[in-house]
């Protein structure tokens, strides 16, 4: 039985269904059950749990072959790296309570940083704690999502143009939630003892200019880089509804993309996805268009 953690979300649906479609066993913990019929019908099994409740976590994972694992951000707490550390500690004491021999931990590109990474901080923490709650566990360090462009969607397709924090040009790594969770999949089942790093991006790196390019094609008309600068992070961020606090962290992740500190170091473990940016714009596009 392999048990799958934050299955609602892009990373976690796909590591389960990846998990499905081999043949395997897997329980999927939700907070509710709003999708449980869903799941349900898929063929997996499921726990109600909130991450915060380390007997609900420990109950779900009892008997468990591997266990994936991630942190869901709390991005309203007024205090974010207060409030995900003690998320991230719950967590820690239900993996090690339930005795569950591997894990996969979904931690971000830039998490070998205690700090000058925004967010990310937050998950330096955890890999500090929560590998160490299991006999056996593997960090998977994924890079920039593609993703993240979807709020900006609205944009392009309205007004042609690609607000970005990132000057045109540059070009850094980034992967597809797709990828995460079949990559994740694959490392449940192929443990390797002890402690493992992998980082991992996508096919090719990509620059802000290369998103609105391949925007402009799917859409058949010009969509334009609008470059914002990085003092407009946080007010942009709180029109938004985060929390001045929360848009701060992100300020400082983005400072540190362009400065080369929120990277992957050269040694260790990598893999590579294959899913283009072409291709998660496209279900992108279409999931935000009118049914």
């Amino acid at each position: 039985m392999y048990v799958v953690t934050g299955a609602t979300g892009n990373t976690g649906s796909v590591t389960a269904d990846t998990l499905l479609q081999q043949g395997k066993q897997v329980k999927v913990v939700l907070r509710n059950d709003a999708k449980a019929g869903e799941w349900n019908a898929k063929g997996a099994q499921v726990a109600i749990a909130d991450l915060s409740d380390s007997a609900a976590l420990a109950a779900a994972l009892k008997g468990a072959e591997a266990a994936y694992i991630m942190v869901p951000p709390i991005y309203g707490a007024p205090d974010f790296l207060a409030a995900m550390a003690k998320l991230t500690d719950s967590i820690a004491r239900g993996i090690k309570e339930s005795g569950v021999s591997y894990i996969v931990m979904l931690s971000s590109v830039g998490a070998q940083h205690a700090e000058g990474t925004g967010p990310i901080r937050n998950l330096h923490y955890g890999e500090s704690v929560i590998p160490q709650a299991a006999p056996n566990a593997t960090v998977l360090r994924p890079a920039y999502f593609i993703e993240n462009y979807a709020p900006v969607l609205g944009a392009a397709v309205g007004g042609g143009v690609l607000p970005s924090f990132f000057p045109a040009d540059f070009r850094f790594a980034m992967n597809a939630t797709l990828d995460i969770g079949r990559i994740a999949a694959d490392l449940l089942l192929h443990p390797a003892p002890g402690l493992r790093v992998v980082e991992m991006e996508g096919p090719a790196q990509y620059s802000p200019a290369d998103i609105a390019a391949a925007l402009t094609k799917l859409l058949g008309k010009p969509v334009h880089v609008l470059e914002l600068p990085l003092d407009a992070v946080v007010p942009e961020f709180t029109k938004l509804g985060f929390t001045e606090d929360v848009a701060k962290l992100f300020g400082e992740m983005y400072a540190g993309l362009l400065s080369g500190h929120v990277s992957a170091p050269a040694t260790g473990e990598h893999r590579k996805g294959t899913v283009t940016s072409q291709e998660v714009l496209t279900g992108l596009l279409k999931a935000a268009s009118p049914k």
